[in-house]
């Protein structure tokens, strides 16, 4: 009976020792998953924030305008993505009470199989100290190793029984542990029902308001027609004058290598002249040499051969610049300080800076309805970002200004040349920077402007070549 029971504890303990070894795994996997949770909807609030904070800016003027609307659905997305992230939240706690529910009742048919195995190690023990005394049970023994050994059985099995007591007894603890935590995430998940609750409602505000300011604006289709010709006047202009800069560029990288060609060229001539040079006064002196020995009878085969002459100073200035190689062009002309700029621009690729510190993409990349409008396709050559009044434009990476200029429309221009690379900052208020600076990334360039509408915008394009880039798979994740 006392074997069996030995037994059946030991592979007990082996079982919980497994049980436990899977349920920490499965739990250690848990905090990834909030913790990236946590850090989304943390980031998330602040997009919120940012864009409520401009929207207010926007908001003051008392006309609506596709700034305000752009603004309005930014918001909505970002609540919607809220609301999404609660949603998950709420999924996720739910899987936690689970895990915790499936681990209390695995507990609790641990300390009942526990407890029904003590009482049966007692009710043994209790039987046989009625049959058997224990004093009696050892001194009846025929030798000393006898002795000892049944001393050592007594004490092991009092020893399992109190270290199966400190099994309950930790059992115990682990169920309270679990029901304490059990009731911790119960209340998380009302608070977070309650969370989402307010934040549907907000969203159902901001749509509400979503549909007053399409509502105005829609009252308004003249003039934002009107709007939608000037915008698109200043587009064109504003392409014309970047293709002007890379073909201004091109031209100069051109005719940079055309220069440079001409200079090998050169120097080419000049060495080839100089190496007939040196072989006709070699000519000329072997002659003179030949001519003396044969006027005074001298042998030709006993007669040392003359030195050579010394190449003049120029002749090693010469050799040398038209061998030490050039700067290594490719198809575009570029240098190699140019080629590694830009082969070091396309490495960074989504992982560049904003230009902005703050702000929100208002207008995306490319070809795509009119909010207001319908049936009106409008085209975006890079990207509009919404920010705060007076906010300092930056440069997203290192290169030299090759532009700054001012037009209707988009006002201050800066272009940045990064090889073959080109960025773009437009609707700026004023700039800072110079034709021909050198810049770093994150350098200020200038501060945006704020229209008529106040609303607060920076157009942002990459130009490669004659290439027109989204830059927002260039610009690190917001």
């Amino acid at each position: 009976m006392q074997l069996r029971v030995f037994r059946s504890y030991r592979q007990l303990c082996c079982w919980l020792f497994v049980l436990g070894c899977l349920l920490s795994l499965r739990l250690a996997a848990q905090p990834r998953n909030r913790q990236a949770l946590e850090k989304e909807k943390k980031q998330n609030l602040e997009k919120m924030s940012q864009i409520r904070n401009i929207l207010k800016q926007t908001s003051s003027q008392k006309n609506v305008s596709l700034g305000q609307l752009k603004a309005l659905n930014q918001q909505i997305k970002t609540q919607s993505s809220q609301i999404g992230l609660l949603s998950e939240d709420l999924k996720l706690i739910e899987s936690e009470m689970a895990d915790l529910r499936r681990t209390s009742q695995s507990l609790d048919k641990d300390l009942d199989k526990l407890k029904k195995e003590y009482a049966a190690m007692i009710y043994a023990a209790d039987k046989r100290r009625q049959q058997v005394n224990p004093l009696g049970f050892l001194f009846s023994a025929d030798n000393y190793n006898q002795l000892v050994a049944r001393y050592r059985y007594l004490r092991q099995y009092s020893d399992a029984r109190q270290s199966q007591v400190r099994q309950i007894q930790g059992v115990q603890r682990q169920l309270e542990d679990k029901r304490l935590a059990t009731e911790r995430k119960r209340r998380q998940q009302n608070s977070t029902l309650l969370v989402k609750l307010d934040e549907s409602k907000k969203l159902e505000t901001l749509k509400e308001e979503q549909n007053k300011v399409v509502d105005e604006l829609g009252k308004k289709e003249a003039l934002l027609r009107t709007e939608l010709v000037e915008s698109r006047r200043a587009v064109s202009r504003l392409e014309t004058i970047i293709r002007r800069v890379i073909e201004r560029e091109a031209r100069e990288r051109a005719e940079r290598e055309r220069l440079e060609r001409e200079r090998l060229a050169r120097l080419e001539a000049a060495r080839k002249a100089a190496e007939k040079k040196r072989a006709e006064e070699a000519a000329a002196a072997a002659a003179a040499t030949n001519s003396g020995a044969a006027s005074a009878g001298v042998d030709e085969k006993t007669t040392p051969a003359p030195p050579a002459p010394t190449p003049s100073a120029e002749a090693p200035a010469v050799a040398e610049a038209t061998t030490r190689p050039a700067e290594r062009t490719n198809a575009n002309n570029l240098n190699e300080a140019e080629v590694a700029l830009a082969s070091s621009f396309t490495a960074s690729k989504n992982r560049l800076p904003w230009p902005v510190q703050h702000g929100f993409v208002s207008d995306r990349f490319g070809r795509k309805e009119h909010p207001v409008l319908k049936g009106v396709i409008v085209e975006n050559l890079g990207i509009d970002i919404q920010t705060n009044a007076g906010e300092p434009v930056r440069a997203v990476y290192e290169g030299i200004v090759r532009d700054v200029t001012y037009m209707p429309g988009m006002n201050t221009v800066v272009a940045i040349q990064h090889g073959d690379y080109m960025t773009v900052y437009a609707k700026l208020r004023s700039s800072i920077v110079k034709v021909g600076q050198r810049v770093k990334a994150r350098d200020n360039i200038g501060f945006v402007s704020t229209d008529k509408d106040g609303v607060s915008e920076v157009q942002f394009q990459i130009w490669k070549n004659y290439s027109r880039l989204n830059p927002e798979s260039w610009l690190v994740p917001r």
